[in-house]
């Protein structure tokens, strides 16, 4: 059972960036007791790579580069608009800010152009990055806050195959507890952080909510 004093990990999604439950979310998050990181989506910013590639001719790895970068930009403007989210460029960073009793808000640039596990590749987004990010720190659990919903106990393979996820995750996840949180997850999910608790639905073949 994962220790109920590792961290959690969220990515929190970027189609969010302009919903009006972004602010419920946040205001959910800092229920949380335990130490917490948000890993941001790279939402518009990374579309615009996405968008600008062809007619730029810049290859996969530059492009993936740059949507690292596209997941700052955003982490940026969630800091600026809420000051209990601290922004941490390393485990180190993460883990001083996490002891300040402060939400550490992952820059993942510089992490990621160090390691020599994460593939430049399209497939590779800020769902996988989280979870390799989850792995490094021992986290008890990797919650992702999506616009969209899945049912309790879906498949990997299936949320996978639909899309929901990026398909590379399940190589990065390598056995960390999986939720995914949509817009049917919010009404609760303040009450289930304040119990120490991720919200969403359980990930099939994860295990279930034992973090008490």
């Amino acid at each position: 059972m994962p220790s109920s004093s590792a961290p959690l990990v969220v990515k929190l999604g970027g189609s969010l960036h302009a919903s009006p439950t972004l602010a419920d979310w946040l205001a959910a998050l800092k229920r949380y007791p335990r130490p917490l990181t948000i890993v941001p989506g790279g939402g518009p910013f990374a579309d615009a790579v996405r968008a600008a590639q062809p007619a730029s001719g810049y290859d996969d790895e530059t492009a993936h580069a740059m949507a690292v970068l596209a997941m700052e930009q955003y982490a940026l403007a969630l800091a600026n608009r809420d000051d209990s989210l601290e922004l941490a460029a390393s485990r180190d960073a993460i883990a001083a800010a996490q002891a300040r009793g402060r939400i550490a808000l992952w820059r993942p640039s510089a992490m990621v152009a160090a390691a020599d596990d994460i593939a430049p590749s399209w497939e590779v987004t800020s769902d996988s990055l989280a979870a390799w990010l989850a792995k490094k720190m021992g986290a008890c659990a990797l919650a992702l806050i999506k616009s969209v919903d899945v049912v309790d106990g879906a498949l990997l393979s299936e949320i996978v195959r639909k899309g929901v996820v990026d398909s590379a995750l399940p190589d990065y996840l390598d056995g960390t507890p999986l939720f995914l949180a949509g817009p049917s997850s919010l009404p609760r999910a303040a009450a289930l952080l304040a119990d120490g608790v991720p919200p969403g639905a359980a990930i099939a073949n994860f295990p279930t909510r034992k973090f008490a």
